[in-house]
């Protein structure tokens, strides 16, 4: 970009309503640090868990998870709202008591994960306000937020889903009992999941009806609806995928495999994930055949067609002893955090976390608004 070439203004959306609102400030700050800002001027806003908005200048903001507590954002020092009157959209902040502008705002980086940032609703808002954004559209982040749908998507087009069961709220009020029986029949272990969150939040593995009653109560402080898996033998394995330019199709990443390496995590948990590096180690591209590296990568692309998805996804399966691939599920904005798999699969790849930033950005403006 030269000197007369005006940067691009990104608005960062960060934190949130949901339960994972700490990573999703840790997500902006590794952005922040990356983002080219020769040729891109970032726009914070940090929403706090009340849902009020508040601008927080580029040089000024950071998180991490260095002193082991999770970030969030508590305060609005600088209320912050988007104006979309009169055919424009700005940033409009408010200082000393008076509404200043900081300008158009050329494209939004929603970095919001779980309910009310990754789900679609926030997404509607940016359709509606005519704004570029990076990642998936409504339809494919509702679906990528549903564990129930999602996998319904993935069976439709041919992929590998393991035995689950659906708590649907009223049917569970009316009849826990027939709930809690139908999870047995899937057999023990189960892992017990909310319905609609991320980040390994809730999620709990049992072994007998008593831990099933207690985890699907855990999982309902999250989400009343509840999904019950069968515990899948295999390695996990992951791709990362990104939108092709224009017509041409999605790619997928070498594939990475997570390995709980030590610590008290019996699976790859809300903790293993952010809280203890020590837990859990990525290998890329993991140990397979250059057959079943292939293969997995495909399957990554179909599940990312599969709903509809955009910009960017991360695709999580199970390989089998047997040599298959079970899909678990598609994350449609995955974090972000400087151990984080999604840009750690991509760097591994030949695409480093600043190059990665620059690529969604650009697809993210190429991208029409509205039906596509």
């Amino acid at each position: 970009m030269t000197g007369n070439e005006a940067k691009i203004k990104v608005l960062l959306l960060f934190g949130g309503v949901s339960g994972e609102h700490p990573i999703s400030c840790i997500t902006a700050s590794s952005v922040l640090h990356a983002i080219d800002q020769d040729k891109y001027e970032p726009l914070p806003v940090g929403i706090t868990k009340d849902g009020q908005w508040t601008y927080l200048p580029a040089d000024e903001y950071q998180a991490d998870l260095g002193n082991g507590e999770l970030p969030e954002i508590t305060e609005v020092g600088t209320p912050a709202r988007l104006d979309v009157t009169g055919g424009t959209q700005e940033l409009v902040v408010v200082q000393d008591g008076q509404d200043v502008s900081l300008g158009k705002i050329d494209v939004v980086f929603p970095l919001l994960h779980g309910p009310f940032g990754e789900d679609g609703t926030v997404q509607g808002l940016l359709e509606i306000a005519a704004l570029p954004y990076v990642g998936p559209g409504v339809l494919a982040s509702a679906v990528g937020m549903d564990k129930h749908y999602m996998k319904l998507a993935f069976k439709a087009v041919g992929l590998e889903v393991g035995p689950y069961v659906v708590l649907d709220n009223k049917k569970f009020s009316r009849d826990p009992e027939a709930g809690y029986d139908a999870a047995e029949a899937l057999g023990y272990p189960l892992f017990v999941k909310p319905a609609r969150a991320g980040s390994s939040l809730g999620i709990t593995r049992v072994t007998d009806r008593e831990g099933l009653i207690a985890a699907v109560d855990e999982a309902r402080n999250h989400d009343l609806k509840v999904v019950i898996e069968s515990a899948i033998a295999g390695r996990e394995i992951e791709c990362a995928v990104l939108e092709g330019h224009g017509n041409d199709p999605a790619r997928a990443s070498y594939p990475g495999e997570i390995v709980v390496t030590g610590g008290q995590d019996e699976f790859y948990d809300f903790e293993a994930k952010y809280m203890d590096r020590a837990a859990s180690e990525l290998s890329c591209p993991a140990d397979l055949s250059e057959e079943a590296i292939a293969e997995v990568r495909r399957q990554a692309v179909i599940a990312f067609d599969a709903v509809d998805a955009e910009g960017l996804s991360r695709v999580d399966f199970f390989y089998t002893p047997e040599g298959k691939f079970v899909i678990n599920e598609i994350n449609t904005m995955p974090g972000f955090t400087p151990i984080s798999m999604y840009p750690q699969m991509w760097d591994k790849t030949g695409l480093p976390y600043p190059q990665l930033v620059d690529e969604l950005l650009t697809l993210a403006l190429e991208r029409p608004i509205g039906l596509r």
